[in-house]
């Protein structure tokens, strides 16, 4: 298959913004595809979601590698990347240019072009840089303009189609299903990918058809999307969606933690699939020590306590262990964890997923070893009972813990959804998680580095901004995330810059705190923040897990 082909669709995947037309594009673009490791293609990636490994390639490098196809200088390509904004739009117009003016009719290959790009992520070591500007120009000096501007979005993860992942899972329905049954396979489609997170893997067995699919199970050593729960402010409200009795369980201030022993090694991700167990193999070993199993998969929370007290730390301290692949066994010493199991997912070659909550929890008594500061159960108790509950709510909140959870007991495990299974009921304060979506370089003391950033909430699965935070981050290190860090996470993501202000991938998830809402025509959500203040980074979040325009709506004075 020509390249061209891909480009083709990701053109007429930019000029709409409507959903189900995407979904159409792909579902004719599907049905020719010649591998299916190239649906990666379609979301700028040739590797499945999970897989961490990145292209590693800066606008520098992008600059030289268009500088050395199209003959023109860095000084040049540097000057219409300001002009433009952006270098895909560089390469197209430059690489279009050379391409009028020789008699070059080459036909660049997607096959060509997905192995360039794999390479780039498996070079490193000496002379590493120099290998991948090879490798870029020669695919840019054998691609059409057009071609030339895809592939270096691809290249800095900008592609600006739009393929979300419900818009590849209407289109691999669409695909391969009649439209009679699009509303029952979306879903089974959708339940699938929970479970491997690899789109690759759906296309080939959806290809196959719907038994394939609802036989499909989870895979102990993949990371696997958590299920989530619902917001109540009222016990009552509790009971009504989860039944009576139910579960009551303390809420924990960690990070959530999916561990999966595949019976070879065990590895830790985290609820936005990062694998993160380098970070903590002081986890690896107590569950190798005090959980019983050939191969399991337990979802828990790990929690940071303070060594010479023994009390719960907050979520901000264990956060810079999370972030941190260096100096690990100091942060061992310092940051000591203890692991919260709370469900379990798979056992001994079986998913348990359609179990009920009440037998997960037996099997979890079972093979769990309760060690003080290392490793316990969640604590729970059955009940109906409100004044019990209550009561055992306000005890969470005096050890410190962020309220409580509130579990169905005869409800299955349904990954990746907010299915009314579990509930958590926490004290109401004024706090949002929201993503990055731009920033501003600072002033004064913070001269140089990104220190004031534009916050957004969700519209309808496209991103609106609700506000502009300069406050809460850190100015040194050991007392939580600083601006410095801060800085060092957003540079990577800068996707245009205009003055002082520049534009990021919106990847960057923060807790912010406020005064109020109010109605603003100042911000795309029609909303604004008064004396927003960043409390947490949330490299545990995604943009799947921040706050809704609903919800903005429902806590602002200007309803």
């Amino acid at each position: 298959m020509l390249y061209n082909e891909f480009v083709k669709v990701y053109d007429a995947l930019a000029g709409t913004t409507r959903k189900l037309e995407k979904a159409d594009i792909l579902a004719g673009f599907l049905k020719k595809l010649k591998e299916s490791k190239w649906i990666y293609l379609l979301r700028g990636r040739v590797t499945a979601d999970y897989d961490e490994r990145v292209f590693g390639i800066s606008n520098q490098l992008v600059i030289k590698a268009i500088s050395r196809s199209s003959g023109e200088s860095e000084k040049y390509v540097t000057g219409r990347f300001r002009k433009i904004g952006d270098l895909g739009e560089v390469a197209e117009e430059l690489m279009g240019k050379k391409r009028q003016s020789t008699l070059f009719s080459g036909k660049l290959q997607t096959t060509k072009v997905f192995s360039n790009l794999q390479k780039l992520m498996i070079i490193e070591g000496k002379g590493s840089v120099d290998k991948k500007l090879a490798l870029i120009a020669e695919l840019l000096s054998n691609a059409s303009g057009k071609e030339a501007k895809y592939i270096i979005r691809t290249l800095l993860n900008d592609l600006r189609v739009g393929v979300a992942d419900a818009i590849l899972r209407d289109g691999i329905v669409g695909a391969f299903f009649k439209k009679d049954d699009w509303k029952e396979m979306k879903e089974i489609v959708e339940e699938a990918y929970d479970k491997i997170n690899d789109f690759a893997e759906i296309y080939d067995i959806a290809s196959k058809g719907k038994k394939a699919l609802t036989k499909l199970e989870v895979k102990p050593g993949r990371p696997i999307k958590v299920m989530l729960p619902v917001k109540v402010n009222e016990l009552e409200e509790a009971f009504r969606i989860c039944g009576k009795p139910m579960a009551v369980e303390h809420k924990y201030d960690g990070f959530r933690v999916i561990i999966s022993n595949d019976g070879k090694k065990i590895t830790l991700f985290t609820r936005r699939l990062d694998n993160v167990t380098k970070q903590f193999p002081d986890v690896v070993e107590t569950v190798k020590k005090y959980v019983k199993g050939k191969n399991y998969v337990l979802d828990s929370e790990v929690v940071g306590y303070d060594f010479k007290t023994g009390k719960a730390r907050p979520f901000e301290a264990i956060s810079q262990r999370i972030k941190r692949k260096y100096e690990v066994d100091r942060l061992i010493k310092e940051l000591p964890v203890e692991i919260n199991v709370f469900d379990i997912i798979y056992y001994n070659g079986k998913s348990v997923l359609l179990d009920s909550f009440r037998k997960r929890r037996k099997l979890l008594e079972r093979i769990v070893k309760p060690t003080k500061n290392k490793i316990r159960l969640s604590k729970q108790f059955v009940s109906d009972n409100k004044k019990k509950i209550e009561k055992f709510y306000k005890d969470a909140l005096k050890q410190g813990e962020e309220g409580i959870m509130l579990k169905n007991l005869n409800a299955v495990y349904r990954p990746g959804r907010r299915v009314g299974y579990i509930v958590k009921m926490k004290p109401v304060v004024n706090d949002l998680d929201l993503v990055i979506t731009g920033a501003e370089y600072g002033t004064g003391k913070r001269a140089g580095g990104l220190t004031s950033y534009y916050v957004a909430c969700k519209k309808n699965g496209e991103f609106v901004e609700i506000g502009r935070v300069s406050s809460g981050l850190k100015e040194k290190e050991g007392m939580g995330t600083t601006y410095k860090e801060m800085d060092k996470l957003l540079r990577p993501l800068i996707v245009k810059t205009d003055g002082r202000k520049v534009r990021v991938k919106p990847k960057i998830v923060v807790s912010v705190t406020y005064q109020n809402i109010q109605k603003s025509p100042g911000y795309s959500s029609g909303y604004a923040m008064r004396f927003p203040r960043i409390t947490h980074y949330r490299p545990d979040r995604n943009t799947e897990d921040i706050a809704d325009l609903k919800d903005i709506k429902m806590v602002s004075r200007d309803k």
